[in-house]
């Protein structure tokens, strides 16, 4: 049975770290929603049918964060009482901005040139270096245990999640 009580990934059986085995994830996810889906308790009083609503919400929102590399990041800090501080910490080092300078205008210039062979090398690139930050991201949490140096990883994985929306409107107007 499903314990409310559980943080994430007690829910789904894993262990508390940043690597996790996805394989396992995926198939705990649809074990626990295949026992706890809403569809299962229609012939159950109202307030029965409620609860199995919120066990059903409670299983979808676990696994969506623990999907997530980032988000899976942001619940490891705050399960260690760290706030990644993304909205109020804006604080970067001088290179990473400089670079995220770059690349907006990059998008940019490959948007209002229509070229997208430009945009699908950015892409890759931005591809690339967020799985290198995200490895990163494994190593300070799973190994170091720096949770401050991995606050100021998420931060810049959510600056790599921006430019990706960036790129993804930049591929949307060429089209349009």
């Amino acid at each position: 049975m499903l314990d409310a009580a559980a943080n994430h990934f007690q829910l789904f059986g894993l262990a508390q770290s940043f690597r996790l085995d996805t394989l396992q994830l995926e198939q705990s996810f649809r074990a626990l929603q295949a026992e706890v889906h809403p569809d299962k308790s229609a012939h159950l009083s109202e307030t029965e049918q409620r609860l199995a609503m919120q066990r059903s919400t409670l299983v979808n929102e676990a696994y969506q964060t623990l999907k997530s590399p980032i988000r899976r990041a942001r619940y490891l800090l705050a399960l260690n009482g760290v706030d990644t501080q993304e909205e109020t910490n804006t604080a970067m080092p001088v290179d990473f901005l400089m670079s995220q300078m770059e690349w907006r205008e990059a998008v940019v210039d490959a948007q209002r040139l229509r070229d997208v062979v430009a945009l699908d090398n950015l892409e890759s690139r931005m591809k690339q270096d967020t799985r290198e930050l995200e490895e990163l991201l494994a190593d300070k949490i799973d190994a170091d245990h720096d949770h401050e140096g991995a606050a100021l990883l998420v931060r810049k994985l959510r600056f790599m999640e921006k430019l990706a929306e960036e790129i993804g409107s930049a591929y949307d107007e060429i089209d349009n």
